[in-house]
C-alpha cells in the first residue's frame, strides 16, 4: 500500500514516515503544497491514500484537496492539522477530506485511521459520465456506447467498467475488484469475477471498440486499448 505524506514539519514528518514504513506502507513525503499537488495529481503514483497537513508552504492543504476531487480521484485523503475547532473540521469535510486528525495525537491512533479509511471501497466518483478511449459510459442510465453504437449493462456490469474506466492501463487485482464493486463483506467468489469479466469482453467485441480487458497473469485484469 502506498501512502502520499505532506507535511512541512521535517522532523514530524521523519518520524511519522518512519512508523508509517514499520507498518509496511510504501511513503512518499512532500514538504510543500506545490510538491505535494504534483504527487498527488500525477497518475503514475497511484495512492491508496493521502495524509494532509492543512497548512502548507506554496500551496494550502485544502487548495490540494479540491484539486484532487475536481479530478475525480477517489483516494482516500485524512487531513492532519493543528487546526481543530468545529468549523475547521466542516470545511475540511466539506471539501472532500474522509477524515480530520487534530494534532497533536498519538501514532497509534493514525494507523488505527488509516486501517479504517482502508478497509471501505472506495466510492466510485460521482461523475455520472466516463470516457475512456472510444467508450462513454453512462451510469445512471447503465448504457456504454462506441461510435453511435451502445449496450445496455446490468448494474454490476456498470461498476466493474466504471472501475476500469476510472483508471485506464491500470492492472487490478481480482481481490481489488472485488472490494470496489461488491463490498468487504461479500462472499463472491474469485470465479465470479471472471464470470462478469467475460460479459464485459463479450459487450466490448458487441461495440467493436478499440479497448480491451487484458488479463494479466498473476495480477488481474487491466483495460486499455488493443495492441
Amino acid at each position: 500500500m502506498r501512502i502520499l505524506f505532506a507535511e512541512d514539519d521535517r522532523q514530524l514528518s521523519a518520524v511519522i514516515a518512519e512508523s508509517l514504513q514499520k507498518e509496511g506502507y510504501l511513503t512518499d513525503c512532500c514538504y510543500d503544497g506545490e510538491e505535494a499537488l504534483a504527487y498527488a495529481l500525477h497518475s503514475t503514483y497511484d495512492y491508496d491514500i493521502v495524509l494532509l497537513d492543512r497548512m502548507l508552504p506554496i500551496v494550502d492543504g485544502l487548495t490540494i484537496l479540491k484539486a484532487i476531487r475536481q479530478k475525480h480521484i477517489a483516494v482516500p485523503v485524512m487531513l492532519l492539522t493543528g487546526l481543530g475547532g468545529l468549523e475547521d473540521k466542516i470545511d475540511g469535510l466539506d471539501c472532500g477530506a474522509d477524515d480530520y486528525l487534530v494534532k497533536p495525537f498519538h501514532i497509534k491512533e493514525l494507523l488505527a485511521r488509516i486501517r479504517a479509511l482502508t478497509r471501505r471501497p472506495p466510492s466510485l466518483t460521482d461523475n455520472q459520465i466516463l470516457t475512456a478511449y472510444d467508450l462513454t459510459l453512462e451510469r445512471e442510465r447503465r448504457r456504454l456506447s462506441c461510435g453511435g453504437r451502445f449496450v445496455n449493462l446490468t448494474q454490476k456490469e456498470t461498476d466493474l467498467i466504471a472501475v476500469f474506466m476510472e483508471k485506464p492501463d491500470k492492472t487490478h487485482s481480482r481481490g481489488e475488484l472485488i472490494w470496489r464493486v461488491w463490498g468487504e463483506n461479500t462472499e463472491i467468489e474469485d470465479g465470479n469475477v471472471d464470470n462478469y469479466i467475460h460479459f464485459l469482453r463479450k459487450r466490448l467485441r458487441e461495440l467493436k471498440c478499440r479497448a480491451e480487458i487484458k488479463t494479466i497473469y498473476g495480477a488481474g485484469f487491466c483495460f486499455r486499448e488493443w495492441e
